[in-house]
């Protein structure tokens, strides 16, 4: 571990701390058109290396609230256009992998992990990640956290190549960023949070329209579509034979069977209803009748290798009715 014990002298050629001002001004004064948070560490970057700070690796590692993921990294790296994002599943905080990487001592309360990449220093071989840094060149590597509020807790890290690691001055720097770095992350995180959670629960038309402000009673929004509607035949009396952890994983498997043709047509699920589904494919497209009744089809397939699954298990097969029109409809705040 690092000890960082002064500030340099201008003499040493280092700067004061009124002049760690460029990133950290574009950061908290010129960022609000940027709506993504990888393409915010891309830029930031790229602005530290102009600073003059010898930054050569950065990366973000996110708890997110998804209904798939709980968890991404987002890496930079200099020469590309845009940084490269991995998501992982939950409980990835359980496994091998997470638990021998540096950022989780972060998570689990550090406030900093410092590391110089040097094959002499036998820490080096404490994680994976530095051996393979070091073997890419890395000669040194620094993770902070970024606190959020309500306690909740992110991991930046930064590494760099340049000959002895970074300068003083250049950890600084960088610590300066933390606070304007955890507000920036936050407002995107929860931005993009709301535009997930709007989308699975409401889809992605209609969750456009409520980010954009309609939310008022009364508003919504003429389509002409062709629509389609499912529901599950005697779910009541299914629902009295078995469990209810054994009725979810049936609805899931049916939900999954129907819909997953339908967006990878390009419809759009408008609405659950308990055992029902409501889905439309807009007229702009102009095949928008085919892909309806295609995507009907391989549901119709898909439920059926679904029932054999069910079958080897002891359960009844599915039975479903589905409804189509085309036309006009009107969605949107109605209550």
């Amino acid at each position: 571990m690092t000890t960082i014990s002064h500030l340099p002298s201008r003499k040493n050629g280092g700067i004061w701390p009124s002049e760690r001002r460029g990133v950290l001004d574009w950061l908290m004064n010129e960022t609000s058109s940027q709506r993504f948070l990888d393409n915010l560490l891309v830029e930031m970057c790229e602005r530290l290396v102009g600073e003059g700070v010898s930054v050569a690796r950065s990366s973000l590692h996110l708890r997110i609230q998804h209904p798939q993921w709980q968890g991404a990294r987002i890496l930079w790296q200099p020469g590309v256009e845009e940084a490269h994002v991995d998501t992982f599943d939950y409980d990835v905080d359980t496994t091998e992998l997470f638990l021998r990487r540096p950022a989780t001592e972060i998570y689990n309360g550090a406030s900093e992990v410092r590391q110089l990449l040097d094959a002499s220093n036998t820490d080096v071989v404490r994680y994976p990640l530095f051996e393979e840094l070091m073997q890419h060149g890395f000669t040194d590597y620094v993770a902070w956290p970024i606190q959020h509020t309500l306690g909740k807790r992110h991991v930046v890290t930064f590494a760099t190549k340049k000959a002895k690691g970074f300068s003083v001055y250049e950890i600084n720097y960088l610590k300066d960023l933390l606070p304007a770095l955890a507000l920036a992350s936050e407002i995107r995180m929860k931005n993009a949070m709301a535009r997930t959670l709007l989308e699975t629960y409401v889809g992605p038309h209609a969750s456009a329209e409520i980010l954009a402000g309609a939310t008022t009673r009364g508003s919504g929004k003429t389509v002409s579509a062709a629509i389609m509607i499912c529901d599950l035949r005697d779910f009541t009396a299914l629902s009295d034979l078995w469990p209810r952890d054994d009725i979810i994983e049936i609805l899931n498997g049916y939900f999954d069977a129907l819909c997953d043709p339908v967006e990878a047509r390009g419809g759009e699920i408008l609405k659950f209803m308990g055992d029902g589904l409501l889905a439309i494919f807009p007229l702009s497209n102009p095949n928008a009748c085919a892909d309806l009744l295609q995507a009907i089809d391989e549901g119709r397939q898909r439920i059926g290798a679904l029932n054999g699954q069910l079958a080897e298990s002891g359960k009844p097969a599915l039975r479903y009715g589905v409804g189509v029109h085309v036309g006009d409809v009107m969605y949107g705040n109605m209550l």
